[in-house]
């Protein structure tokens, strides 16, 4: 019989952290270096991560750090509007995702992106808030909170094996 007063989410909602660290990014050179870090970590290349924070926290600008440390060279874009923007380097395909303005679970469907997230690469999510139940576990995700004179305060959560080795 179920427990009508509890307010538990079932476990299949929620993955189980594994594993998390918060790092302070006092600069936008911060931010780089992290990314750098990030950028040698073999287990990046088939991760998803999840980027959550406020509109102007700097999850675009982390992306574009990470993407130019991975080799990405040219002009990086935020997806907002085109909600993916892919990037091919030799032996990674890169999808970074923007769900800001995502609306129709339709769209999922419609524009590929469950064959998107099942394809080997690494995918990059913005706003995956708005795509909830539609995702998979992420294997890290980083909470960016803005703080004074350029300060981020950023808690990363590994959910999975993948992710544990990142952190």
């Amino acid at each position: 019989m179920p427990n009508r007063g509890s307010t538990a989410l079932p476990a299949e909602v929620h993955a189980p952290i594994l594993g998390s660290r918060v790092v302070d990014w006092p600069d936008e050179a911060a931010c780089t270096r992290f990314a750098a870090q990030l950028a040698l970590q073999p287990a990046l290349r088939d991760a998803f991560v999840e980027l959550h924070g406020p509109l102007g926290a700097g999850k675009t600008t982390f992306v574009r750090h990470l993407l130019r440390a991975l080799g990405v060279t040219g002009r990086i874009k935020s997806p907002t509007y085109a909600v993916v923007e892919p990037y091919a380097l030799q032996g990674l395909a890169i999808s970074h995702f923007d769900f800001y303005r995502f609306d129709d679970p339709r769209e999922w469907a419609d524009a590929g992106f469950r064959d998107a997230f099942a394809a080997p690469g690494l995918k990059l999510a913005e706003w995956p808030e708005r795509a909830a139940g539609m995702l998979p576990v992420a294997d890290l995700q980083l909470f960016i909170e803005p703080l004074e004179h350029d300060t981020r305060h950023v808690r990363i959560v590994a959910a999975t094996a993948r992710g544990l080795a990142l952190l």
